[in-house]
């Protein structure tokens, strides 16, 4: 008899880090899951929550500058915990705030520093310019559109690997084309919408890679029927800046 496939979706501060939509995302890879018989195990972890030891994905949103100060600290006692389970290959996606602050720091327009957890290879200080607006971004998964409202300047250091291309946008910075950032199966990027509901490819990939490290090599997921999705995106790629 075949093997029950679960995973365990973790969604990182859903209550302080959530103002554009990226608890879509959960909701996104909990369905394409079940629809596919795949079960799924839901965990919020807010402050003063530990990180389930049995993560299998681990989600996390945007939110404003008192948002993320709001966490920071939070965040620190959580900072080993990620550590390790970025390690063993726990697929993790990180949004806009979350994204800035699995870097070493960001600085806010007032000058405050909050500390990251320097998970991912980056940086970020506030810029003048707020980039707002939809995206297109060129992807190993193909196109992948979404939406940003920031006006964080990250800079990858010099070993990091972009997420993406811009094709349309701004990115990390506005300058050097480059999209959020990837080490191992943690992804951290600027793309609210929530980014998964026009681009069930890279949904997909979240969940393949996920059961690829929890049950091995091979792991295929059934096709569904995305012509609403796809057809979405493709209107997003039309509508303008």
């Amino acid at each position: 008899m075949a093997q029950k496939q679960q995973l365990h979706i973790v969604h990182l501060y859903p209550k302080e880090m959530n103002i554009y939509g990226d608890t879509g995302n959960r909701l996104i890879l909990q369905k394409r899951c079940q629809w596919r018989g795949i079960e799924v195990n839901i965990s919020m972890v807010g402050i003063g929550d530990a990180v389930p030891s049995d993560s299998d994905i681990i989600l996390g949103g945007g939110g404003q500058d008192a948002g993320q100060s709001a966490v920071q600290d939070d965040l620190q006692t959580k900072a080993a915990a990620l550590h390790k389970l970025a390690k063993d290959g726990v697929v993790m996606l990180m949004v806009c705030g979350l994204y800035q602050l699995f870097g070493s720091k960001f600085v806010t327009h007032e000058g405050e520093t909050i500390k990251g957890i320097n998970l991912l290879p980056l940086e970020t200080t506030a810029g003048l310019t707020r980039h707002i607006g939809n995206t297109l971004y060129q992807t190993e998964w193909g196109e992948l559109v979404g939406y940003e409202n920031h006006s964080g300047l990250t800079k990858l250091h010099a070993e990091a690997t972009p997420f993406a291309t811009v094709l349309k946008g701004a990115g990390n910075n506005g300058g050097d084309k480059t999209e959020g950032c990837r080490l191992q199966n943690v992804f951290g990027t600027y793309s609210h919408g929530p980014l998964l509901s026009k681009n069930p490819q890279f949904a997909d990939e979240l969940i393949r890679l996920a059961l690829q490290r929890k049950y091995g090599k091979g792991a295929e997921l059934s096709k569904l029927d995305d012509k609403v999705e796809e057809q979405a995106a493709t209107y997003a790629k039309q509508r303008p800046r």
